[in-house]
């Protein structure tokens, strides 16, 4: 199967809305909890992202799976740290870590990062696909009001 890493800004609006839309998504984003999505909140979205290009020369993809998009991904800075997000569609779930693969493949080959962090709900029990990348728990942190596990990832 094919992957590919797109802009966002390439998608419709439609299809990002109607991803994060999706209930089964709140389960393990503590983020979205309570949040309302809308035409506006996701044209927000892929404006904030798209800006995060422009002021970090790096950001979040599209990802598109046999030219059809299945979520959105990537690399995004949090303080001090490059962290990887990964958010697909329910029917993509699969594809996971081969979408995960792909995208430390293309930043080792970046050259510029030394780490990626991956920062996850407590929710998450399956985390031996991180150990087995190599990545490092290193606690516990708070983003914005939620409580996430932190893991690193040497490049």
């Amino acid at each position: 199967m094919e992957i590919a890493f797109v802009r966002l800004s390439a998608v419709p609006v439609e299809q990002i809305l109607a991803h994060m839309s999706d209930a089964r998504l709140a389960a393990h984003m503590p983020l979205l909890r309570g949040m309302h999505w809308d035409r506006q909140v996701a044209e927000g979205f892929v404006a904030a992202k798209e800006a995060a290009w422009a002021r970090d020369g790096l950001g979040v993809w599209a990802i598109l799976a046999q030219g059809r998009y299945v979520g959105w991904g990537g690399f995004q800075r949090e303080g001090d740290d490059w962290d990887y997000a990964l958010v697909l569609r329910p029917e993509a779930f699969g594809l996971g870590l081969r979408v995960t693969k792909q995208a430390l493949f293309w930043a080792r080959a970046e050259g510029r990062l030394e780490s990626v962090t991956f920062l996850l709900p407590p929710s998450r029990r399956h985390l031996g696909a991180l150990a087995r990348m190599g990545a490092e728990a290193e606690g516990e942190v708070s983003y914005a009001g939620a409580r996430f596990l932190k893991f690193r990832l040497g490049l």
